[in-house]
């Protein structure tokens, strides 16, 4: 449609959310008989309105699918580990006695309690040995799968989305995110079969997309970097920065540059607006404050807890992760003006269907009328009197 992006940067948001819902119930009929500057602003937000949804659901749908390449890879590994996992002789003996004696001398050293209930200090090692590989082994069966699924599947919706959203940054932290998505599709059109490493010649961020923990995976021996492992650490990455609002999309609505949610005078009356809400223009101010909320909050949570006054609220496992479980709520009391409405139909016509009522309110009244349908056809034939 080729609608600037700021079509309606001077018009209130409501006002132009009612021009959309005029437009998207009126036929196109009516449209056309219009005047010429009222039925190209209201066709315009129709179309802005749309697009920007567009926009914003393209973006969530980034964010979800990222999470689901993470997450089916890490259940995937879950579930091979768990099949031949390896267990150390007696293992649950030694840690029962361990409990046990923690717990009979809490106050007591580990050399004097722990030690010898278990046979020493090199029997422990064991068992750290065995938890530090699952550990590393776990991470590198996740890089794998990730890596396998990606290139199998998930790398086709890379160009295609890269090329619907336009990303932009206001914030000089996040450019080597911003440089690494240029990088990426500068390559989106050459196969992995012509070249699995970028070109030596390229300058490929690193600091601040790849992780410490994927640095190895990403670059080898030789100081090359693999594109797959590459591409999945920018995708993360902007994911995060996409969350964040440090990196913002053109078009989009609840995606849209944060600059945007200011007030316009914000800059010069920034003590004004910070008055008005009443927060400390100090920022390491405003994070003590909400870091002694969320303790306080958090301590009176934990007290509940050990004494069983949360109201159902508990902390449990679910397929074998923390979940918290919350109580269904009881059941509320009717609001009074239904009552009241409820008795005076009683009142006046005795037990009778709520249907009923409608049906001979529109009968009457033909308020049915006022709706109209934004398809060519209607399915549903209107009720006559004659019903």
């Amino acid at each position: 449609m080729e609608l600037p992006a700021d079509l309606f940067a001077d018009v209130s948001e409501k006002l132009v959310d009612a021009w959309r819902a005029r437009a998207s119930k009126e036929y196109p009929a009516n449209l056309e008989r219009m005047k010429h500057a009222r039925r190209l602003t209201l066709l315009a937000a129709l179309c802005h309105g749309r697009q920007t949804e567009i926009t914003d659901s393209l973006v969530d749908l980034f964010i979800q699918l990222v999470l689901k390449i993470n997450t089916r890879a890490e259940r995937k590994v879950d579930n091979e580990l768990n099949a031949e996992l390896k267990k150390i002789r007696g293992k649950e003996g030694m840690l029962l006695r361990v409990a046990e004696a923690a717990l009979s001398e809490p106050s007591g050293t580990v050399r004097r309690v722990i030690y010898p209930v278990v046979g020493g200090e090199k029997t422990l090692t064991a068992p750290a040995a065995e938890a530090a590989a699952n550990e590393a082994r776990y991470k590198a069966r996740v890089r794998t799968v990730l890596r396998s699924s990606y290139s199998a599947h998930w790398r086709r919706m890379l160009s295609p989305l890269l090329g619907a959203l336009e990303l932009k940054c206001n914030n000089t932290a996040y450019r080597p995110v911003m440089d690494a998505i240029d990088l990426l599709q500068r390559y989106l059109e050459q196969p992995l079969k012509e070249g699995a490493f970028f070109d030596p010649a390229e300058s490929v961020p690193l600091a601040g997309v790849v992780p410490d923990q994927w640095r190895a995976a990403v670059v080898d021996d030789t100081g090359r970097v693999e594109r797959v492992p590459y591409e999945l650490c920018v995708l993360v990455a902007l994911r995060d920065a996409v969350r964040r609002r440090e990196i913002w999309v053109v078009g989009a609505n609840r995606w849209r540059n944060p600059e945007d949610d200011l007030p316009a005078d914000f800059e010069d009356n920034r003590d004004v607006h910070y008055a008005a809400l009443g927060q400390p223009q100090d920022a390491r101010a405003f994070i003590a404050a909400l870091q002694g909320r969320l303790r306080t909050s958090l301590d009176r949570f934990e007290g509940a807890l050990a004494q069983g006054t949360t109201g159902g609220v508990a902390i449990v496992k679910k397929h074998g992760e923390p979940w918290i479980r919350v109580s269904p709520r009881a059941k509320q009391e009717e609001p009074e003006s239904l009552v009241a409405v409820k008795g005076e139909i009683e009142r006046r016509w005795g037990t009778i269907d709520l249907l009923d009522i409608l049906k001979y309110a529109a009968f009457d009244t033909d308020f049915i009328a006022e709706f109209t349908s934004v398809a060519t056809r209607e399915t549903c034939v209107r009720p006559c009197a004659s019903w």
